[in-house]
């Protein structure tokens, strides 16, 4: 790698030259003092760039990516075969040409751009233009300025394994709306944007549409080989939409959208109890990624409504019955700790540490439940871990596998190695408070004739407990600061999980009112009171 880096640095100072001495006289120098160094070589540079090596670095880059010349805007990388690839299809598959770009004012090490070119396919050109930053570091062995690569240098909404591509679309566009007939769009929604490219996927050629021709991102296939639907970044030429019905309702998805500004990282989904229907699916994340219906995180003591239920159905004790909280429980010598400053309760029922969050009194039961009780109710009851949902759009579908070990007490406090998306913790709620697993769904399942996972729910004398303990903590336990002024019949259950090499704990939130459940979950954001609370009582107060 290190000589094909010079070959690249020393054939692209003959297009540089053209355009600044300065660069191409510095660039030479660079290869030729670089990796393996010539005699009477100048001191080999350390440290942060200078402002002259940043100036010159994004100038040779910037040239030559101007001129469609990959491998030469590519050996300016700390990444060269990467970006030589992405490069290429740039100007190939992509079908981008006529490229100028304008550098800003350098802060430091970053530099901002503006890229202005044209995209042309079978005789039809459209305009293209765009703002990006890109960083500049030292090579770590050839102590060059370097453009830090990444695929965002290319295009702000390109990540790791994407790649551009113009040509006539996969699917048809479609024209979705709610449940009222009210069009979603991504820009007034713009947390709608992936599941409008899924559905368009999915749902297209069955809405009557015809394909366009676009320029898109296309992204890479997962490791189990399924792939994510493109996203549009330029219409070329115009199809014809199909207008596509969806359980979302405009309102409830404005409310979560504003909701989840406030918090960095987060991520929210409300869906209706008597149906599954899914409506609202918010994210506020940098990374794009959908984690409302895809994340996979410990939902921490949100979990303690599946615990809960398992104890009752397994006859270990009733919402009035003992569950004793002690300040510290052991098992299987593991010590499990309560927040901070919860007084111990040796005589607590269960709804007394459950509207408190009280752990040790969980992990208590470790003993009398066995290594796979936990597993089956949420498989058998609240279908969780079946991986079989089919809800209209990609999701995730739980976990909760059967631990042996530390992790039986753990998994109870929604640790160890329990994992949720907030869609699944609104699906439990949504359970928890009907008695019936309806499978949560985006588009009515009649469409396409899908077959909606299955579960046996629970008894009414479990609903009717697990209400009452979720009622409390609304009304009078941990929920209660976040849940005031919620009118109508409520319940909550707050949550906090530790995370390995994360500084502060994930914040998890779950509730109800009335007929519309909400759970919210945000990275770094401390007790399920900090972050996650306030987006699901925002989310439920704009739902009535």
């Amino acid at each position: 790698m290190r000589k094909g880096v010079k070959a690249g640095v020393i054939g692209g100072v003959c297009v540089t030259l053209l355009g600044g001495a300065g660069y191409g006289l510095y660039n030479v120098a660079s290869a030729l003092n670089g990796d393996g160094g010539t005699a009477g070589a100048a001191p080999v540079r350390t440290g942060p760039p200078s402002g002259s090596e940043v100036e010159q670095a994004t100038g040779a880059f910037f040239a030559a990516w101007q001129k469609g010349d990959a491998a030469t805007a590519a050996s300016y990388t700390n990444f060269p075969e990467a970006a030589q690839q992405l490069l290429t299809a740039y100007s190939g598959d992509a079908h981008i040409g006529k490229v100028r770009i304008t550098p800003g004012r350098a802060t430091g090490d970053t530099v901002p751009f503006t890229v202005r070119a044209t995209v042309s396919y079978n005789g039809v050109s459209r305009p293209l233009s765009y703002r990006g930053t890109l960083t500049v570091v030292r090579g770590e062995t050839s102590h060059r300025a370097l453009v830090d690569w990444q695929p965002s240098v290319v295009h702000p909404r390109l990540r790791k394994g994407d790649t551009l591509s113009t040509g006539e679309s996969a699917a048809p566009e479609i024209e979705a709306v709610d449940r009222r007939g009210k069009v979603l769009t991504r820009v007034t929604y713009p947390s709608l944007g992936p599941i409008l490219d899924e559905l368009r996927k999915r749902y297209g050629d069955k809405t009557g549409g015809r394909p366009g021709v676009e320029l898109v991102i296309r992204h890479q296939a997962a490791a189990d080989g399924s792939q994510a639907a493109d996203t549009p970044l330029l219409t070329l030429a115009k199809g014809r939409p199909g207008k596509l019905r969806t359980t979302l309702s405009a309102s409830v998805q404005a409310a979560a959208e504003k909701a989840v500004e406030k918090y960095p990282e987060s991520s929210v989904v409300a869906v209706k109890p008597s149906t599954g229907e899914i409506l609202a699916v918010a994210n506020n994340r940098n990374d794009g990624f959908d984690a409302a219906l895809l994340g996979e995180r410990a939902p921490g003591s949100t979990m303690k409504i599946i615990s809960a239920a398992t104890l009752i159905d397994n006859g270990l004790t009733t919402a009035n019955g003992p569950a004793p909280c002690p300040p510290s429980a052991v098992w299987q010598s593991q010590t499990f700790q309560n927040l901070k400053g919860l007084a111990p309760d040796e005589h607590a029922t269960l709804a007394d540490s459950f509207a408190r969050s009280c752990n040790t009194a969980f992990v208590k039961f470790a003993d009398e439940v066995k290594v796979d009780s936990l597993t089956r109710e949420a498989e058998e009851r609240f279908g969780l871990g079946r991986n079989n949902w089919q809800v209209g759009v990609p999701t995730f579908d739980g976990r909760v596998p059967a631990s042996g070990g530390p992790d039986t007490a753990a998994n109870l406090i929604g640790q160890g190695q329990v994992q949720m998306s907030p869609l699944n913790m609104a699906s439990v709620t949504a359970t928890a408070t009907t008695g019936a697993f309806r499978q949560p769904v985006i588009v009515p399942l009649k469409l396409d004739g899908r077959e909606p996972a299955r579960a046996r729910g629970l008894s009414s004398g479990t609903v009717g407990q697990l209400r009452a303990l979720m009622n409390r903590t609304a009304r009078s336990g941990t929920a209660a600061g976040v849940m005031a002024g919620l009118g109508g019949d409520v319940g909550a259950k707050t949550g906090s999980a530790e995370v390995d090499g994360e500084a502060r704990s994930d914040s998890w939130f779950t509730g109800y009112r009335g007929d519309v459940a909400a759970a919210a979950m945000v990275q770094d954001g401390g007790h399920g009171v900090d972050a996650a609370g306030p987006i699901v009582a925002s989310v439920l107060r704009n739902a009535g």
